[in-house]
């Protein structure tokens, strides 16, 4: 399949050299409003790929079967509308929006029209997180109870990003929904959130540090974790830490990509390590990784013609919870995730 790819900076390479990976999928069109940065993306797609300035050039010229769209998060949802009038299938990174109401919209004009739509939300792809999910959700440790997942990390993230130091919502909109995402994916969807934020380095004008505690549809509890200002020895960035309990066990994943299975007296570890290729560097391979199944995956379904995991609707879940983070650390209240008013 023609793969269109929009916007070509801070993480637009991952995505490109993912798609000379995956088998059925090519790039033939990218897209930036940069003449610089589209420039640096041909060196990595390749010389014969065609070059738009514009994404409503590109997504009527007839070039491509979908569109990935690399670009910063405001720029989301109205690139998912111009995607929908050109009756094209799209790819969007996370956050799918920074407005619940604006996403909501997009992802019903995407669905009107008959097109998938999936958000980017590859910390789930993660080799060893797959690994996890297939323990939770083949009933290994009975119904899970409680999950927590932790992001914690001082890694300077602003040399590749510095436009995250003046974000006034910060951590909840950027990694957070990541985390939200996988906690959602191991425990479901949320009825109920508490939240506690704070702005710890010195510069920053959003929150840096969050903590929510969640109440699941099915009963059970989580706890999410995420801090940029958090300085554990042996920084662990980018890896997460997740545990899970059920009624029959517990499942831990560590930073070192081992999980840890442990059911009655019996304890089991596994490494679960990534495929690790020439163009990828640490401490980023595992992310690298966990691209080219995300990748693999919105193919597989657009075969088979199924949701993906992560789709907009799905996604959407993940934004309420964010936008109920938001509200409960303000009211010191819990809150309930609901649609946009």
């Amino acid at each position: 399949m023609r793969v269109g790819v929009i916007g070509c900076g801070f993480f637009a390479g991952n995505h490109l050299r993912g798609w000379q990976e995956v088998e059925g999928a090519r790039v033939t069109a990218i897209c930036d409003s940069d003449p610089e940065r589209l420039e640096a993306a041909v060196d990595i797609a390749g010389h014969d790929v065609q070059r738009f300035r514009d994404a409503d050039d590109m997504l009527g010229s007839g070039l491509v079967d979908f569109v990935d769209i690399i670009t910063p998060p405001h720029t989301h949802c109205a690139l998912i509308r111009a995607a929908a009038a050109a009756g094209v299938p799209a790819i969007v990174q996370k956050p799918l929006s920074l407005d619940l109401k604006e996403a909501e919209e997009a992802v019903a004009m995407m669905e009107a029209r008959g097109l998938p739509l999936m958000v980017h939300e590859n910390f789930r792809f993660q080799a060893p997180m797959r690994r996890l999910l297939d323990v939770v959700r083949g009933g290994e440790i009975g119904r899970p109870t409680y999950a927590r997942v932790a992001f914690r990390t001082a890694w300077d993230i602003y040399a590749g990003q510095p436009y995250l130091a003046d974000l006034e919502r910060f951590i909840l909109f950027d990694v957070g929904v990541h985390v939200v995402d996988l906690i959602r994916s191991v425990l479901g969807d949320v009825v109920r959130v508490s939240c506690e934020t704070d702005s710890i380095r010195p510069g920053i004008t959003g929150e840096d540090s969050a903590t929510l505690l969640l109440r699941h549809e099915n009963g059970a509890i989580g706890v999410v974790e995420c801090s940029y200002a958090s300085p554990v020895p042996g920084d662990p960035f980018p890896q997460f830490h997740v545990t899970v309990e059920g009624t029959d066990g517990a499942v831990v994943l560590a930073p070192d990509l081992g999980v840890t299975i442990r059911k009655g007296a019996g304890e089991h570890r596994e490494v679960i390590k990534p495929e690790v290729l020439p163009w990828m560097e640490p401490p980023w391979e595992v992310v690298q990784d966990s691209v080219i199944a995300i990748q693999r995956h919105w193919l597989d379904c657009l075969s088979a013609r199924r949701e993906t995991e992560t789709s907009g609707r799905d996604n959407l879940q993940t934004l309420r919870v964010i936008e109920a983070a938001y509200r409960a650390a303000g009211s010191g209240r819990a809150e309930r995730p609901v649609a946009a008013t």
